[in-house]
């Protein structure tokens, strides 16, 4: 007897009780509430600032109950940046599952509430038959691992952007999520952006007339260049051997984790995968080329010359689509990206979606009945738990996220080969250079592996 049948069978026997036992309304799914017996069970991995960010934006769905928490931080002050709970400069493990539970209190009659578990290892958290989905919000060295193993224990999956960290474990997350039947949300935010969609059916209506280069900014706005770092004693409650994963041991030092690790090659891909996973996504989207990519890059930066941080802080890059269409983009201002096209052009501004454009007509466009017409998400996050209701793909699925991720590392790859490279984006290889091919996986430490027969 599952649940909603047991409160159905108890409801009808209150009258043969000998004491009235009265049914909240929220226990039958009525006046508006969702019962239990209907609501998505959700575990969250990685609770840092992103993290718990989405912790927080799922929490407050009426349709979503939060079960399960996981980070490797149980709790400590270094953070450098996070989500504030109650002007806490803590974060972590701990405080996630405060603001959970205390929520939740206050949404009960009681004012209490104890129901959430708390681990350090995610592979336990997917144990747990009770879990539906999963929020995937780890460093990027972390996502396709994560996102893996959830799709093989039946999760879906709410992954942060970009998808993975490396091309091939990208291509493994997708055959994944496909083969097991899962939905993945890639944190793509901006597809959900309803101005975002109206530009894309300009263009697709033909408004700027023939699409033919778009241009792409993707300027640095903190400080991305640090000097040698000291060694120092890794802090109580973080498992530091287990936040490496299948990473290279590496001294602890305060920097290399949390917000910071983003600038390192090994664990993220600095501002090229971080906001331009956001750009690079609409371009793909702009060019209708969701489910393939440019079949050739070049690209020029500069990294700090000294100390710990290692990604790119000044760069400049073309991409090449099969059908003549190019992104230029370097590290100017201001952030986002315009769709030139011979009748005209449109910028987007990211973040916010922001439209300008010449003429500026265009943005007075009415879109015909007759015309392609793009549909319009209810958030991002919303989106996600729909499409885990009607098992229909949401915004950014995960061949989409894969798609956009890969022009990412392989601007990075082109620029630390400083070679031009030509790319399948069928077989997914680099085809005129070898050892620019074996880039697109970074080696595992073990016992961390990937099974190639996913590829």
């Amino acid at each position: 007897m599952n649940r909603r049948q047991f409160l159905k069978n108890a409801a009808g026997s209150v009258a043969v009780l000998s004491a009235p036992w009265i049914v909240p309304a929220s226990a039958l799914g009525k006046d508006g509430n969702i019962a239990p017996s209907n609501r998505i069970n959700m575990g969250c991995i990685g609770l840092g600032g992103q993290g718990t960010y989405n912790m927080r934006a799922f929490m407050n769905k009426p349709e979503v109950q939060i079960i399960a928490l996981c980070d490797v931080n149980k709790g400590s002050d270094d953070y450098d940046m996070l989500y504030q709970f109650k002007g806490s400069t803590t974060a972590g493990l701990a405080r996630a599952k405060e603001m959970v539970e205390e929520y939740y209190a206050s949404n009960s009659e009681s004012g209490k509430f104890q129901g959430v578990h708390a681990y350090t290892d995610f592979r336990e958290l997917l144990q747990r038959p009770d879990i539906d989905a999963v929020t995937v919000c780890t460093p990027d060295h972390w996502h396709g691992l994560i996102s893996i193993a959830a799709a093989k224990a039946g999760k879906d999956i709410y992954c942060e952007k970009p998808l993975t960290n490396t091309v091939i474990e990208g291509r493994i997350v997708a055959n994944t999520v496909k083969r097991y039947q899962r939905i993945l949300q890639t944190g793509s935010h901006e597809r959900s952006n309803h101005t975002v969609a109206y530009a894309c059916e300009l263009i697709y209506n033909g408004r700027i007339g023939k699409l033919h280069t778009i241009e792409v900014n993707m300027p640095l706005d903190s400080n991305q260049t640090l000097p040698p770092q000291p060694v120092m004693p890794v802090p109580p409650g973080l498992d530091y051997d287990f936040w490496l994963g299948p990473m290279p041991w590496v001294p602890y030092t305060r920097k290399r984790v949390h917000f910071w690790w983003r600038y390192i090659l090994e664990y993220g891909g600095g501002e090229m995968t971080d906001r331009g996973a956001h750009i690079l996504d609409i371009a793909q989207k702009g060019n209708q080329a969701d489910d393939t990519g440019p079949v050739e890059f070049w690209g020029e930066g500069e990294t700090p010359r000294d100390g710990l941080f290692n990604t790119f802080i000044k760069y400049k890059f073309t991409c090449t689509y099969a059908n003549g269409v190019k992104i230029i983009g370097s590290s100017n201002t201001p952030r986002g990206l315009k769709f030139i096209g011979t009748d005209g052009w449109i910028f987007i501004h990211i973040h916010g979606g922001r439209l300008e454009a010449n003429p500026a007509s265009l943005l007075r466009e009415v879109i015909e009945p007759g015309e392609i017409h793009l549909t319009r998400s209810p958030g991002h996050h919303q989106d996600f738990l729909n499409s885990i209701r009607t098992r229909l793909q949401p915004m950014a699925p995960a061949e989409v996220g894969h798609r956009t991720a890969s022009i990412c590392h392989l601007l990075n790859i082109a620029m630390l080969t400083g070679r031009k490279l030509t790319w399948d984006p069928v077989k997914e290889q680099i085809t005129n250079d070898p050892a620019a091919n074996r880039l697109l996986i970074h080696p595992m430490r073990s016992p961390w592996q990937l099974e190639p027969g996913l590829i």
